[in-house]
């Protein structure tokens, strides 16, 4: 019943100052918090990156907006301890799986109009994104291409059409919606790759900065696949998309 954030820093000579707030998947009914928690953050170490792996409130206790509550905190509170973290408050982002992939993407395209706590700090300080990592990730929650149980867990079984729509991610993309990237392969059944396929459209017709990264092969939920010898390749191509931003950069001009 309490959301946990876990912080896992990297070693000193290596680090960058640049977060990721961690979601992982599990249809907002469970947490995957091993392959889509504390290896992801295991690797954002390995490269220098500071990861902070939410614990989120879910079914059957939580329903919507009380996840988007929660991962919307953990950017605020990742921003606000920026010193204290050894990152820069412009250079934090949301990685989400699956389920935790449409979490993320709500705070990539939610973060504005939020009612806050006039009297608290953190409620200060923004919770949008500066960048997005989507994998695997449930976007819409229409038929034919949603994956019912993550929205009958977050919205119950028979919710106002006007929520439903409002948290179908592809259509609340904006020029303000942070550069993404994703990672599908065509061979998952959970969550069909045209969620992914939606969300990078969307990217595009607004401006916004995308890289999809697509596989023929492998199932749904295999994190970073580090026992594939051909999925276990998609960590570097991510590695190199955020090399490419200047995220892997020192500070300043480094």
């Amino acid at each position: 019943d309490a959301p946990t954030l876990t912080i896992y820093k990297p070693a000193k000579e290596k680090a960058v100052p640049t977060a990721v707030v961690v979601c992982p998947g599990g249809g907002y009914g469970g947490l995957a918090m091993g392959h889509e928690g504390k290896e992801p953050a295991e690797f954002l170490n390995s490269i220098g990156i500071t990861a902070c792996v939410l614990k989120y409130r879910h079914a059957p206790g939580y329903k919507h907006p009380v996840p988007l509550m929660d991962a919307q905190r953990a950017v605020r509170y990742t921003r606000a301890n920026a010193k204290d973290l050894g990152i820069e408050a412009n250079r934090i982002g949301i990685w989400g799986f699956s389920a935790g992939g449409h979490l993320a993407s709500t705070v990539s395209t939610h973060f504005k109009g939020e009612s806050l706590d006039p009297n608290d700090p953190i409620d200060k300080v923004s919770s949008r994104p500066d960048f997005s990592i989507l994998c695997y990730p449930v976007i819409t929650l229409e038929p034919p291409h949603a994956h019912m149980g993550s929205r009958r867990n977050l919205l119950g079984s028979n919710p106002d059409q006007a929520l439903v729509t409002s948290l179908c991610n592809h259509l609340q993309v904006t020029k303000e919606t942070p550069p993404t990237f994703l990672f599908h392969t065509k061979a998952d059944k959970a969550v069909v790759i045209q969620n992914s396929q939606m969300y990078e459209e969307a990217c595009k017709k607004a401006g916004v900065p995308v890289e999809m990264v697509v596989y023929e092969n492998g199932p749904h939920g295999v994190g970073l696949a580090p026992k594939d010898p051909v999925l276990s390749q998609w960590p570097k191509q991510l590695q190199n998309w955020m090399k490419s931003r200047g995220l892997l950069a020192g500070r300043g001009s480094d």
